[in-house]
């Protein structure tokens, strides 16, 4: 069953949102063709707002990751954003291996642009997992006007210290560490910490080799320290992974608390 199909299949059997939207937009970064998925809830009311929940993929795959069910974090998101009656978005970001370069995040910019054009949106909010996870806090870092709440599992927050897929950061940001170091700090969401004023909740594994811990919770413990709202949960026998009920826990809260009907 292809991506669309099982999206479809899906939405026909909760009845929690429409069917899928694979939509085409032209990027004013380089004028190439890129895509992102949209589910709009099942009762949307186009004069009425509706929150945004755009949840970004891993590393090595694309916008129909959020899509399928086979993967818990997305599956939580879908379900919250129905709950919620918001409009879920799921780019490719520029590429399968994006993590949030420039590109990447001119075309996120121009995707929520286009959907405020297109809807009465009110508060956007973000949701990742893996390098999505790191994505949606460097795009929170640097963009804090947009986001409403970010909601980050297995993701990291310091571009200077992580080894892990070195190729590939590099083609996406421009250079190695070396040659555009300045576009390594600008992309750690540690390092941008006075952005973070909105909720934020970070998920992660003790055991996590792929994205190791230490700078999510290092992030989460500086915004503690600053009196932010912050949901932190680092599950010490954890790896590369986060629950759907750890992930519905930290959506709740940012959106809670964005809305202000949180505790």
């Amino acid at each position: 069953m292809t991506p669309v199909s099982l999206a479809m299949a899906i939405s026909a059997q909760t009845g929690e949102t429409s069917a899928p939207r694979d939509r085409v937009f032209i990027s004013r970064v380089d004028q190439t063709e890129q895509r992102y998925v949209e589910l709009r809830p099942a009762d949307f009311d186009a004069g009425h707002d509706h929150h945004l929940l755009i949840a970004l993929h891993g590393h090595g795959s694309d916008r129909w990751q959020c899509i399928n069910s086979e993967y818990v974090e997305f599956a939580a998101a879908r379900d919250v954003a129905a709950k919620h009656d918001m409009v879920y978005v799921s780019p490719d970001y520029r590429a399968t291996t994006s993590w949030m370069g420039p590109a990447a995040e001119a075309d996120l910019l121009q995707i929520i642009d286009e959907l405020a054009d297109r809807y009465r949106v009110g508060k956007v909010f973000l949701t990742g997992a893996s390098m999505g996870g790191a994505s949606v806090l460097t795009f929170a870092g640097l963009h804090p006007e947009w986001v409403a709440g970010v909601c980050s599992q297995n993701g990291l927050a310091n571009h200077l210290e992580y080894e892990n897929f070195q190729d590939a950061i590099a083609a996406s940001f421009g250079g190695g560490k070396g040659e555009v170091p300045d576009e390594y700090r600008r992309r750690s969401a540690e390092l941008q910490a006075d952005a973070l004023t909105m909720p934020v909740a970070i998920a992660a594994g003790g055991k996590d080799e792929a994205v190791p811990a230490a700078s999510g919770m290092r992030l989460a413990k500086e915004l503690q320290a600053r009196g932010r709202p912050v949901h932190v949960l680092c599950r010490p026998e954890g790896g590369h992974s986060t629950s759907y009920e750890d992930t519905v826990a930290g959506l709740e809260f940012v959106i809670g608390r964005a809305l202000g009907t949180g505790e």
